[in-house]
């Protein structure tokens, strides 16, 4: 039995031995040559603004018609007939079926509150109607605003200007500001005695689309009122600069 344990100890030091000698003559060497070569990158970020000067070419609203009575069917046929005139006065007008669309048809009950009862009953209902559409012939807005009220529309959203495509204008604004990036960061890396490596990252934010709103009148907001005439109003989409600042990080040679 000695015998055989005098075996294993004296295999278990060959092994530890093997394992240290290893260790320092093949694994501590990889180590440091790996260590050695992961040295610290240098990198250079900058920023830049590029903009771009945009003209709106999309104008959209919405507008409702809403109508109270006691009966919701008599409501309903009330406020179709209306808004399917409105519809046919905005075709008339140039607007295609895809620029006109219904987004909300409510039909609420209208309360009052009995002090004697202590309980609401419904005394009437509202049905409300409205139809959002895209107006891109701005000569025209004017006369449609003003031709709504007469056919029963007795709401009227705000007017927001914008553009249709506003992709094409922000690369504009994003080739600008991404040339002016790296004219600054060679200047900069020339002026410290260093070249310009692969670039390490990209970052870009952008803003400025354009967004003005009117009401009817040009005051901003939605219009309620009597279903008369009103005068045709005076609509300006203006223009405004769409801003992309793009951040790049190179490194440095």
């Amino acid at each position: 039995m000695d015998k055989y344990k005098k075996y294993f100890w004296v295999l278990l030091d060959m092994l530890l031995a093997a394992l240290v000698i290893n260790l320092v003559f093949f694994v501590m060497p990889a180590i440091r040559k790996f260590g050695n070569a992961q040295y610290a990158v240098r990198t250079i970020s900058v920023s830049a603004e590029g903009k771009t000067a945009v003209t709106p070419d999309l104008a959209q609203s919405s507008f409702s018609v809403i109508s109270r009575g006691k009966n919701p069917e008599d409501l309903a046929d009330t406020n179709n007939e209306k808004v399917s005139a409105v519809i046919g006065f905005l075709k008339a007008q140039g607007l295609p079926d895809a620029d006109i669309k219904t987004t909300s048809y409510n039909l609420t009950p209208d309360y009052q509150y009995d002090e004697n009862t202590r309980r609401n009953y419904i005394t009437g209902y509202t049905l409300t109607q409205t139809v959002s559409v895209k107006m891109r012939d701005f000569k025209k807005i004017p006369s449609i605003l003003a031709g709504l009220t007469p056919l029963g529309v007795n709401q009227i959203g705000g007017i927001s200007f914008t553009v249709e495509n506003p992709e094409t204008f922000l690369g504009v604004a994003r080739a600008q500001a991404t040339l002016r990036a790296k004219q600054k960061a060679e200047t900069m890396a020339r002026e410290n005695g260093t070249r310009l490596g692969r670039v390490m990252s990209i970052s870009e934010s952008s803003g400025g689309f354009p967004m003005p709103y009117y009401d009817a009148y040009g005051r901003g907001g939605a219009l309620e009122m009597a279903s008369k005439a009103i005068s045709a109003p005076t609509i300006e989409p203006g223009s405004e600069e769409i801003t992309n600042v793009v951040t790049i990080t190179y490194e440095l040679r």
